[in-house]
């Protein structure tokens, strides 16, 4: 098969499988990108880890562990599919280590009080849902798949961050002013989530082109706007923005300007968060490395029992 025969392929709407012959630049945009998701779904534990001994109730704790560990559960899944693209897991983490690849700017911010879990919940799973539905349909078959179950369990994810909001919108004052604050801190970086404009963002036209990404950059975060706006509205929170306003002739919201200089900086790994959060992860990695050794050797040893 030559370029011609497989974007023929893919304009036939046909999955692209791990043995199918695939030109070198979309495997390594597949491999940067499916990557990048999956050391997110990693690296984003620890923001939320931090309040799982100080939830407020038994249900709230039970619920926090439920999820983050459905986040280890999708980093297995995506280190997974892109271990079919000819990249080893030890790779992919030293490529994170060595600061090669990078993951959601997002968790670059620190989670200040309870409310946090409920904003990540909301507005983070939320605008991840909006770019993950649209991934369930692209172009190779285990990425696509793998996040159709993930999309499945980040919807409920999204429901249990906007209970906590909805719940804290109506408590006291000061429990509504935290919720607030919460919504103040994280749209701007839920909404850069997407990634940076179109006219900025050199590798959109090949992922439209393969189809490994459905709608832009620009659409996604249009779309999640629509979306998010009327729920702070049912809540009674206000869109941290004094620019949003409904545009009737585009059917849409227009927004104010993000801060690319915010967001550049927090990618180029100078963000609140960005040392503690590599170091943490380096340091779990290292203090795991007996029980990967162990893993190994039982493997080994079943693999000469049954010979």
């Amino acid at each position: 098969m030559n370029e011609t025969k497989f974007q023929e392929r893919i304009d036939a709407e046909k999955k692209i499988e791990p043995k199918d012959w695939m030109p070198d630049a979309y495997r390594k945009h597949l491999i940067r990108q499916i990557s990048q998701h999956a050391h997110s779904e990693i690296i984003g534990m620890q923001p939320e880890g931090n309040w799982i001994t100080r939830a407020p109730s038994l249900r709230a704790k039970m619920i926090l562990l439920a999820k983050v560990q459905d986040e280890a559960g999708h980093g297995l899944y995506l280190y997974s599919a892109c271990e079919t693209l000819g990249i080893s897991r030890e790779e992919l983490v030293k490529q994170l280590h060595d600061g090669k690849a990078k993951y959601s700017s997002i968790f670059n911010y620190p989670t200040l009080s309870w409310a946090d879990m409920g904003a990540i919940g909301w507005l983070v799973d939320g605008a991840a849902i909006v770019n993950q539905v649209s991934l369930q349909r692209t172009s190779y078959g285990p990425y696509s798949r793998g996040m159709v179950k993930i999309c499945k369990e980040e919807s409920f994810h999204q429901r249990q961050g906007y209970e906590i909001m909805a719940e804290m919108a109506k408590g006291t004052p000061e429990q509504k002013a935290m919720a607030q604050d919460a919504l103040n801190r994280f749209w701007w970086p839920s909404i850069m989530m997407f990634g940076p404009q179109d006219s900025d963002s050199p590798r959109t036209g090949n992922a439209m082109k393969w189809k490994i990404k459905r709608q832009t950059n620009d659409a996604l975060r249009q779309d999640f706007i629509d979306k998010t706006v009327g729920q702070a509205e049912v809540i009674g929170l206000t869109i941290p923005d004094p620019d949003l306003k409904w545009n009737e002739e585009r059917g849409s919201y227009d927004f104010g300007e993000m801060d690319w200089d915010e967001f550049w900086n927090v990618v180029n790994g100078n963000g609140p968060c960005n040392k503690q959060r590599l170091a943490h992860h380096k340091k779990a990695h290292d203090e795991g490395e007996w029980v990967r050794n162990a893993a190994k050797a039982y493997a080994k040893k079943q693999e000469l029992v049954a010979n």
